[in-house]
């Protein structure tokens, strides 16, 4: 019945949608005729069907309903689009054509834009509020005459990938529907992973040192990222900061996008380890974002960790910096008043109070919620004769690098009658390489001195009864060990 109320009701709402003639259409035509512009009202021929164009000044303008286009929820001060449908029955609906629209309203600007039109889009709420302010828009729309901004890059949703590594931030951006239009690392073996991975690394992977790079050879995007050297940052490195030999590339990154120019990317996101909040007592931190802020862009920052998606801890900040001109709901220090969150523990928030010099830009992120799958449920199940299997010598050299408090949890583990499954990661503790065991269903994550993340198992118990012996293994027991190279670390796992 519930189904059935739902449907009733998404087929009321769309019955009653007005498409041409809304009150903030009429409202904007009648400013433009005061103004003595002339106007064609939705011509067809044009890509996402403007409201209105004014031909003589190519300009295309779109007037957007502020719930059908996304804009309804930055209006009601809500974290995010999905917090507007929470208790609503037919969420998932609404959502998946609310955010159908936003990427075709993307799409069409990006192409009128690419055939030298001007695109505005005003929100129907702001044009019922002030219709002067839209046409006064308007109206410097046509005395630029089109002259190209960093703005017009958005709707494009291509970005430019710097420290790229093996193209994980790739990965994940690609999936919400960016392209990527260049790419560099200077590691040819992360190249190789690279370009298995995507196969077009002829026309956008850059093999090169950032620190040599000319600002030239980026072509305008809508996004450029850093995930840039931890060595200098970790907790487990010297800490040598953004002054360091592997960390201080950072400052290439930005001496790239201040020769950018009015190239800069509209949005730049950077990303590393939790230890930048805490590098040199702060200073680190501090410099990088004035920094950004001397290129024009008002910062955001936030934590986020990978076991609220999957099952394995690894925490890392991130910083999203916009231009200043870029729209957004509650800029500058306003944005202060928001308390501490799961992304924005207590350490973040007192650095962001602590420094109101910095020009902020804090959105109201949403926590995300912790994943419910454990390691159980995502590892392999291996035959026997698989070549990734460890021998059983190697096996008890690991359990020998095990205190005695988690070699007595492993022993019970590899004696018990069901599965069991753990995780163990290598760490130098007093000079001496160390497993260490966890046993509570996710992978933990420990940074190396030289960067990247230091080796971690997974563990897992198979009952004897359950398999046949294979005939290599002449214990009353079996254990034996598979492991695999997985972006700079070796997964690890062993069968007892």
């Amino acid at each position: 019945m519930q189904q059935v109320h739902a449907k009733r009701n998404i087929s009321e709402i769309m019955r009653s949608v007005r498409s041409k003639g809304t009150a903030p259409e009429l409202a904007f035509r009648k400013a433009l005729r005061t103004k003595r512009l002339r106007y064609k009202i939705a011509p067809s021929n044009l890509a996402g069907k403007p409201d209105l164009v004014l031909p003589y000044h190519r300009i295309a303008i779109f007037i957007d309903g502020d719930f059908w286009h996304g804009g309804q929820w930055s209006k009601r001060n809500l974290p995010a689009l999905e917090d507007q449908f929470c208790s609503t029955p037919s969420r998932e609906y609404w959502l998946n054509k609310i955010r159908r629209n936003i990427f075709r309203d993307c799409a069409a600007t990006d192409f009128l834009i690419s055939q030298g039109w001007t695109v505005l889009r005003f929100w129907e709420s702001d044009v019922l509020k002030d219709v002067e302010s839209c046409i006064e828009t308007c109206l410097g729309a046509i005395e630029k005459k089109a002259n190209p901004e960093p703005l017009w890059l958005v709707p494009s949703k291509t970005f430019a990938e710097f420290f790229a590594g093996i193209g994980l931030m790739r990965m994940g951006l690609e999936r919400q529907g960016w392209s990527s239009k260049f790419a560099n690392d200077n590691d040819p073996q992360k190249l190789e992973m690279y370009r298995a991975q995507f196969g077009d690394t002829h026309r956008c992977f850059s093999l090169d040192d950032i620190q040599r790079m000319p600002a030239e050879c980026v072509p305008s995007v809508t996004m450029a990222t850093a995930s840039f050297p931890c060595n200098d940052l970790s907790l487990a490195g010297a800490r040598d900061g953004l002054g360091g030999k592997q960390s201080s590339t950072f400052w290439s990154f930005v001496r790239i996008l201040e020769e950018m120019g009015g190239r800069k990317p509209p949005i730049v996101l950077l990303e590393n380890v939790t230890g930048f909040l805490t590098s040199r007592g702060g200073q680190d931190f501090k410099d990088a974002l004035i920094a950004l802020n001397g290129l024009g862009y008002f910062t955001d920052a936030f934590i986020l960790d990978a076991v609220s998606f999957v099952p394995q801890s690894r925490q890392r900040l991130f910083v999203v910096g916009v231009l200043a001109d870029t729209p957004h709901p509650g800029d500058g220090t306003d944005s202060l008043r928001l308390s501490r969150t799961g992304v924005r523990p207590k350490m973040l928030m007192d650095f962001i109070i602590a420094h109101p010099e910095i020009r902020w830009r804090v959105r109201d992120v949403p926590s995300p919620l912790r994943c419910q799958k454990k390691v159980e449920d995502i590892l392999e199940d291996l035959p026997h004769d698989a070549p990734e299997w460890w021998s059983l010598e190697r096996v008890e050299y690991l359990l020998n690098q095990m205190s005695d408090r988690h070699r007595k949890i492993a022993d019970a583990m590899t004696t018990g009658r069901r599965y069991s499954y753990g995780t163990v990661f290598r760490r130098i503790r007093n000079g001496r390489s160390m497993g260490e065991l966890r046993v509570d269903g996710f992978a933990g994550c420990v940074c190396t001195p030289r960067g990247g993340r230091a080796t971690t198992h997974r563990v897992s118990r198979i009952s004897k009864s359950r398999h046949p012996e294979p005939p290599s293994i002449k214990k009353n027991y079996e254990t034996v060990v598979s492991t695999r190279e997985s972006d700079s670390s070796r997964i690890i796992s062993f069968k007892v």
